[in-house]
């Protein structure tokens, strides 16, 4: 086995994924009811499956992820209670909003965009592009 290869989650373990994912998402379904995008948001990136392989968990992922990035309405807000430990994730979902195509996606992610990059600098985009092998 390859050096750093354990940390890779392998497919045979995608269907466990693929349900704690599920749980992660009435999770955010319930604060987004509650109006806590922000906390959604906090949830969606927690444990976060930048570090599979398997496709169908990482859009599984994804799905959740947007669904709490298009509830944030108040980008400067959501700064002033997102800890800094979740940027260089942010940055890369939001990378990956960006390479929908879809419209309202595009926007909401360059509103985020520029306020993390205000927020965190140039070096969280670096990260984020440069980091090919653990991509969301």
């Amino acid at each position: 086995m390859m050096a750093g290869a354990e940390k890779f989650v392998e497919a045979d373990n995608a269907e466990a994924i693929i349900t704690r994912i599920e749980h992660k998402s009435r999770k955010i379904e319930s604060l987004l009811k509650q109006n806590k995008p922000v906390e959604a948001l906090k949830t969606a990136l927690e444990g976060s499956s930048h570090m599979l392989r398997d496709e169908r968990c990482k859009s599984a992922n994804w799905i959740v992820v947007h669904r709490a990035l298009m509830a944030i309405k108040d980008v400067e807000g959501m700064f002033s209670s997102l800890d800094p430990e979740y940027y260089d994730i942010l940055m890369k979902y939001l990378y990956r909003g960006l390479s929908t195509g879809d419209r309202p996606t595009c926007d909401q992610c360059l509103r985020i965009h520029e306020k993390l990059t205000e927020r965190a600098g140039l070096g969280c985009i670096l990260r984020s592009l440069a980091d090919t092998v653990n991509t969301v």
